[in-house]
């Protein structure tokens, strides 16, 4: 299952070859596993532990979402293993404490020391005194379940016991905590060694992990949030937060983790601030014993992370093995590179079928465009445009049904609406926003004179057309799903299929392989879990305090005056929730906060958590906070603001579709065929006008600056869906090209009236 970090530390190429046999590019390594700056670069015995600790961590999963275990295949019974299937409150424990001990493991807590003798020994010394306190609330935890399971009856509220959990248990445990982290911070070390803060930290996940397991299996779990709640929930809770947040910090950066500690510190302030932002004074013990249930960490988004989103996790990955990822890219090529500004529109192909399996538009941006920015700016795209396009297309694969980056799965878990439905209402949307950057991208090539590739500089699409069956997993995950599987059943079936189609590739997946995917799935996973971990937290806020239920008071209060300045508002307020965040967890978030308020204004579910997911996945190309525009820029070598604006520009219509949908439902499914047709031709007639208006470019030229703004009005009347606006958008279409075709005003006059002469 291990390989070594060279192996996997590799970026999409150029060359000649490949499953494009006799083309001249293709792409190959599209489907490696970036290597992040922070993660840990094993050989020897590590690599193979934490290979299998990754593998058998995916594994775990998917045995236990299809009810697999040895017990029952066997009949011997095996008390170290779990049977399927699990208790839900303890297959999500074991599912974030397992990502806790790999990402402790797998990613350091800061820079790593280049040269071997740097570490630091008094750090090292004090984390292993830490190490000890840790394993005395292990050993505590360890010793409550014994004495539970041998019929002890426990009683929060008894002194003795009471005293136990906070001196033997709680104490020790938030320690240890504390010391891990901030050693953590401080600790040099080689990237190929185990650090002694994350052992700590690993003692700390699985003491908090044996504790809440332990006292969740009696009648102790009726009491969270009362004061007959042990006192070790609550600080086995903060244990938990903190690890949580730690974890985040190093696989996802700080944004999530500062809007995670604003709402906590809201908490415990809420009560002291004016307004809507008043919530009632909430004890710390109160509000810790139930973060860490379903109302919280356990709740919906770990619901999520825990079923749909790591068994897609392992289709990526058992693609990922079968390098189905590399015929993606290749087949965009064979089918758009010819067209002019080719590598620009195979991005977008390439990035939507990518984008809708991987979790992050970012992670996006990195597979994908490694490969395409450079032969952007080849065939004469700006860097600028061309990291614009990238980060655009990547973010749009965040839309794409049937996956939709996960986030239809956890829209399904908060709505209760058949995931079947929800992909079902993304199709048209998610349609109009790649049609868009199409003709965005069509134009810029156009007013730019672009061409596209050569032929003998593409792979051959009748070799790629022979290998059509690569698209079956998806094909059957689709087919399986509509044809009224479960999610997890259709899921299952689709990674088995990858490995079958694998063996008509010449990478055949035999038991080393998929070991290996398991494996990557393993640690793939991190990054998603603790997100969705730490969403939870935020998610667990909301709920406790009540701060949803004013705000969509407040939403109410301002769509009195005006319903279009109500949505304009829970806009803005999701884009800000999103930015800095992977898209699941900006979903999440927003979708706590904004679509409560939405649905109170008298907009149906669907339409309402729609609105919020898409700007909550837009805010990774809004400025100033652009994720995957920066992503983009550090591949491209362009100014990261400026690229993020130009994605902005680029995705413009991404930030219309909502409004769009809004006001006619039929771009959600919701009307008859007719309806829904004649709503598909006019969005897209006026998608294909605002991008025209955006780039000053109709119908064959460029037009004056006035025309531009005409269009601009013209597409939002076609955009609206009434059968009156619709027919003023025609109309006013037809004007503005008679004007464009028989009165040709100069698009540079505004310069020349300046004497200073046309532009080129």
């Amino acid at each position: 299952m291990a390989e070594s970090r060279d192996d996997l530390e590799t970026k999409p190429k150029l060359e000649a070859g490949g499953l494009a046999e006799g083309g001249g590019v293709i792409a190959e390594g599209v489907d490696d596993e970036p290597v992040e700056a922070n993660r840990r670069d094993y050989s020897g015995w590590r690599l193979s532990l934490m290979a299998w600790f990754a593998g058998l961590y995916a594994a775990f999963h998917m045995a236990a979402l299809n009810g697999i275990s040895i017990e029952r295949w066997t009949g011997v019974e095996l008390p170290l293993l779990p049977t399927f299937p699990m208790e839900t409150w303890n297959f999500r424990i074991v599912h974030v404490a397992g990502a806790l001990l790999l990402g402790f493991a797998m990613f350091a807590g800061r820079a790593f020391a280049e040269d071997a003798s740097k570490g630091t020994r008094a750090v090292d010394g004090l984390s292993w005194a830490f190490a000890v306190v840790g394993l005395v609330s292990l050993g505590t935890a360890l010793s409550f379940s014994i004495e539970i399971a041998n019929g002890a009856m426990w009683n929060g509220m008894d002194p003795g016991i009471r005293g136990r959990e906070i001196w033997w248990f709680g104490a020790p445990l938030l320690a240890a905590t504390a010391g891990g982290i901030v050693l953590s911070w401080v600790h040099r070390h080689p990237r190929g060694g185990f650090a002694a803060p994350d052992i700590v930290l690993g003692i700390c996940a699985l003491s908090v992990a044996v504790y809440l397991i332990t006292i969740y299996g009696t009648l102790m779990r009726n009491s969270t949030g009362t004061p007959f709640a042990p006192i070790g929930i609550s600080l086995a809770a903060v244990a938990g937060v903190a690890l949580i947040l730690e974890l985040t910090r190093r696989v996802a950066g700080l944004a999530l983790v500062v809007i995670s500690g604003i709402f906590l510190v809201y908490v415990f302030t809420g009560q002291f601030l004016p307004g809507f932002l008043n919530s009632p004074a909430i004890s710390w013990e109160r509000f810790f014993s139930q973060v860490y249930t379903d109302a919280g960490i356990l709740g919906p988004t770990t619901a999520v992370s825990s079923t749909y989103i790591i068994l897609f996790i392992i289709f990526a990955a058992f693609l990922s093995a079968s390098k189905v990822g590399d015929y993606f890219v290749n087949f965009a090529f064979a089918a758009a590179g010819r067209s002019r500004g080719g590598p620009a529109k195979v991005a977008i192909f390439a990035s939507g079928l990518m984008g809708m399996i991987n979790g992050t538009s970012a992670g996006n941006v990195v597979a994908t465009g490694s490969l395409t920015i450079p032969l952007m700016k080849k065939v004469g795209y700006k860097s600028t445009t061309a990291g614009a396009v990238e980060a655009a297309a990547s973010t749009g694969g965040q839309i794409m049904p049937p996956i939709m980056g996960a986030g239809a799965f956890i829209m399904a878990e908060i709505t209760g609406i058949p995931y079947t439905e929800i992909a079902l209402a993304a199709i048209i949307p998610a349609i109009l926003y790649f049609v868009s950057i199409y003709f965005m991208v069509d134009f810029e090539a156009a007013k730019l004179g672009m061409r596209g590739m050569r032929e003998d500089e593409l792979p051959k699409f009748r070799k790629m057309a022979r290998q059509v069956y690569l698209f079956l997993p998806i094909v059957i995950l689709i087919g399986a799903l509509f044809m009224g599987y479960s999610v997890i059943r259709a899921g299952t079936l689709a990674t088995l299929s990858a490995a079958v189609v694998s063996w008509l590739t010449p990478y055949r997946m035999g038991l080393r392989q998929i070991g290996r995917a398991f494996e990557l799935a393993g640690i793939m996973s991190i990054q998603i879990i603790a997100v969705c971990a730490c969403a939870g937290i935020i998610v667990g806020v909301i709920a406790l305090t009540g701060i949803g239920a004013r705000f969509s008071s407040l939403l109410l209060g301002i769509a009195g005056a005006s319903e279009l300045l109500a949505l304009f508002f829970a806009m803005c307020i999701a884009i800000m929730l999103g930015m800095g965040m992977p898209t699941t967890a900006a979903y999440a978030v927003a979708a706590s906060v904004v679509a409560p308020g939405l649905t109170n204004l008298g907009i149906e579910p669907l339409t309402a958590h729609f609105f919020v997911f898409y700007f909550a996945v837009v805010s990774a190309i809004t400025p100033p906070v652009a994720l995957a525009s920066y992503a983009a820029a550090g591949i491209s070598g362009a100014n990261p603001m400026a690229t993020s604006m130009a994605s902005f520009k680029i995705g413009i219509t991404a930030f219309v579709v909502p409004f769009m949908f809004f006001y006619n439902s039929a771009l959600l499914m919701d009307g008859t065929w007719p309806e829904i047709g004649r709503a598909v031709l006019t969005a897209t007639a006026g998608v294909y006008l605002l991008s025209a208006a955006v780039q000053g470019w109709f119908l064959g030229g460029r037009i004056a600056w006035w025309l531009q703004i005409a269009l601009g009005v013209v597409a939002l009347f076609m955009i609206e869906g009434g059968i009156v606006t619709d027919l003023i958008g025609i109309g006013g279409a037809a004007a503005i090209w008679a004007v464009q075709r028989f009165v040709r005003p100069d698009p540079d006059m505004p310069r020349a009236a300046r004497g200073t002469g046309s532009r080129r």
